[in-house]
């Protein structure tokens, strides 16, 4: 099956994208090879003429876009409210192989406007169209598929390498029926393109890991966001931050991405002269406003006409956009540049009209979106939800490029790899543990069998439980760290976010058993504590079902607050309510009518009320004998000879004999008298686990319809 176009044939076979890198790399180098030769019988041979002419064309086309935001009242303080325009009746196009470079100062719409092309605003709030090859395209998965957006802030996992990083790109986004030599292939291809090969083994790196360095990190975000191969490209701001050695480097990468076919839009500051030779349209905002819109040849003649000339060996966009700084300041802002601007646009439409025709889009037969997918795809594409022997179609068009159990199991394989490599967190978490075991051994050591015995044993136990949640805390920065980037790999449908959250729950359970077992040995035999080798296996299990419930609640609350000190504040605060309304400091049945609903739901009461009933549900053990009823009361002081006599007095008025050995209070009795007997403790163990499953699911919902990347 051939596609035609302008007289060429196109094959539908293809070879791997390797290949059709090289063949670019060959031909823009002066070779001319007649033909390449694929090991895939499936691959036809390609015409690497073709490929210069961009047989597979694309249009992404955006008119008249008006975006307003409503500026409400802030705490009430302020009466001033009203609408602030971003975006004023925007227009531009933007074409495969080209550059399209937005600026204009800060505030002036840039990123607000790359937002709007790549499906960011929410739907309703965006006016005016964005078409790709003629059709509606926003809002849509087919966008989210054959699209890549690149956030201004480099989001990796510090402890993976470059390649790793790459790799784990190409499992979400490649689809599953290509195997792991052809996505190697792949990752290998883009290390070269991206000019990363010298640091390929090297770590990515943080404030405390020395690793890439920033030129190289960016490259590495731009990497994974194309490791698809997309066909529209959207960064914001690449070059923010970077030297002009790196920024140039960068986009020098974003150069040869577009000549393979992509249309790459992207937001930047202030370009030097050597990026704005490698751009090919640019677009320059002023408070929303568009006041270019043309080829970076174009602008000294727009300028020259508009009567305020650019000097020879001047920057270009420097005097722009310093000229647009300058109208910005006088009394009728930019409004004679906006008009020129559109009087200046309409003369180059009739001039165009008028010209001969020779763009490829306006030929005889032009592609269709789904026909320049389809060819674009069977050359080499590798876009998400596609695969080598079938085309893609818009309608039956996966949103995801792989099964979720897949998913579940690459997002586990990276987080535990980042994760082991900081052996630093592993050893302060057990660490920590380990120290307030110590601290409790040294303090509870051996505790008797005496009333006072009993009530250290209830301070103990009221000391254990809610340390094990407070524990958790240190959970509240790893998925603020995170969110954005899942933020960034859900907004593309990277993988799902039930995916997510499953394998974040499942990386986190053998986590906590080192420092359960940790925990539980140190304090459960220096302690004395009862049960012996079952008690103790009881004894970690709900160690254990505790962290997990404290983590548990700890990453749903930091998924709802995204911000660190409010996360610690609402997590400190709640496990507080938990613990006052446990049963501890005020037994169920004194607890106010209109709070018993929080003592049911308060984390704290099952494991504490399991570890209780693990240690005084044994009728045989005694608390209190003879005279010990007498302690801790005001007849504690008088003689033994003087308790003996009081103790028979008390027999004879109960008319039971009392002695020194009777048993006045067992276990069970402390238990009953802490208002524990509605449960068992393997019904609390269970509620335990529960209680940390739910959390997990509210976690599920909270990124769910609480994570939305878009502008309102």
């Amino acid at each position: 099956m051939n596609l035609s176009l302008s007289g060429r044939k196109i094959a539908i076979g293809s070879p791997t994208l390797d290949e059709l890198l090289k063949d670019c790399d060959s031909f823009q180098k002066g070779d001319s090879p007649d033909s390449v030769k694929s090991d895939d019988p499936a691959h036809h041979v390609i015409d690497v003429e073709s490929l210069h002419l961009k047989p597979v064309p694309f249009v992404l086309a955006f008119n008249n876009l008006e975006y307003d935001v409503i500026l409400g009242r802030r705490f009430g303080f302020s009466r001033r409210s009203g609408v602030k325009t971003l975006l004023d009746d925007v227009s531009g196009e933007a074409c495969d192989g080209d550059i399209l470079a937005v600026l204009g100062a800060s505030g002036a719409g840039k990123s607000t406007l790359i937002d709007a092309l790549a499906g960011r605003v929410a739907q309703g709030s965006l006016k005016g169209s964005v078409t790709l090859n003629g059709e509606k395209v926003l809002q849509t998965r087919l966008l989210k598929v054959i699209s890549a957006y690149v956030m201004q802030e480099d989001l990796l996992f510090p402890m993976l390498t470059v390649k790793e990083t790459l790799m784990f790109a190409s499992e979400f986004r490649l689809p599953r029926s290509l195997s792991k030599s052809k996505k190697m292939e792949r990752v290998e291809a883009l290390i070269d393109q991206l000019g990363l090969r010298n640091a390929a083994n090297t770590v990515i790196g943080d404030e405390g890991h020395r690793g890439v360095s920033g030129g190289e990190r960016r490259r590495v975000s731009i990497g994974i966001d194309i490791i698809h191969d997309p066909i529209v490209l959207f960064l914001d701001e690449p070059t923010s931050g970077l030297d002009s050695t790196n920024a140039f480097m960068v986009v020098q990468v974003l150069k040869r991405i577009a000549q393979s076919g992509s249309i790459v839009i992207m937001s930047i500051h202030q370009p030097s002269a050597r990026i704005v030779e490698l751009l090919d349209r640019l677009i320059i905002l002023s408070r929303g406003k568009s006041v270019f819109n043309g080829s970076p040849a174009s602008l000294p003649g727009f300028f020259a006409d508009f009567g305020r000339p650019i000097p020879e060996k001047e920057n270009i966009t420097e005097f722009a956009l310093d000229l647009v700084r300058e109208l910005e300041g006088s009394t009728e802002r930019t409004r004679s540049l906006v008009d020129f601007n559109e009087k200046w646009q309409q003369n180059k439409l009739s001039f165009s009209q008028s010209a001969p025709h020779t763009n490829m889009f306006e030929l005889d037969s032009p592609l269709t979106l789904k026909e320049a997918i389809n060819a674009s795809v069977s050359r080499g594409k590798l876009v998400s939800g596609s695969s080598r022997g079938t085309l893609v179609s818009m309608e039956t068009v996966s949103s995801y490029a792989n099964p979720s159990l897949f998913e579940t199991f690459i997002l586990a394989k990276r987080y535990m790899k980042n994760w082991m490599r900081m052996p630093e967190l592993v050893g302060t978490r057990i660490a920590s543990v380990m120290v307030t075991g110590f601290l409790l051994a040294t303090v509870y050591w051996k505790l008797d069998h005496t009333p006072r015995g009993a009530q250290e044993r209830l301070t103990l136990f009221a000391f254990v439980v809610p340390t094990m949640f407070y524990c958790c805390l240190d959970n509240v920065p790893v998925f603020i760290q995170e969110r954005y980037i899942f933020l960034r790999e859900t907004t593309h449908n990277a993988y799902r976010t039930s995916s997510y959250v499953i394998s974040h729950s499942l990386v986190s359970l053998p986590q906590l058993i080192a420092p359960s077992l940790v925990f539980s040995t140190i304090t459960f035999w220096t302690v004395g504590l009862s049960g012996g080798l079952e008690g103790f296996y009881f004894y970690c299990l709900l160690i254990y079902a505790s962290f997990w419930s404290g983590s548990s609640v700890v990453t749903f609350i930091s998924g709802v607050v995204p911000n660190i000190m409010l996360s610690y504040m609402v997590a400190i605060s709640y496990l507080a309510y938990c613990l006052l309304l446990s049963g501890f400091y005020v037994n169920r049945d004194r607890i106010p009518v209109y709070w018993t609903w929080f003592h049911y739901i308060s984390l704290l009461k099952y494991p504490y009320e399991a570890v209780l009933i693990n240690e005084f549900d044994d009728p045989s053990r005694c608390f209190v004998k003879g005279v010990q009823v007498f302690d801790s009361t005001l007849l504690g002081g008088v003689s033994a000879s003087g308790k003996v006599k009081l103790l028979e007095t008390l027999g004879n008025s109960l008319k039971t004999r009392i002695t020194e050995s009777t048993c006045l209070r067992t276990g069970s009795d402390l238990l009953a008298q802490q208002g524990i007997t509605e449960l068992s403790k393997w019904e609390c163990l269970w509620i335990t686990f529960a209680s940390g499953l739910f959390f997990r699911i509210l976690f599920y919902f909270a990124l769910l319809f609480g994570s939305r990347n878009k502008r309102t």
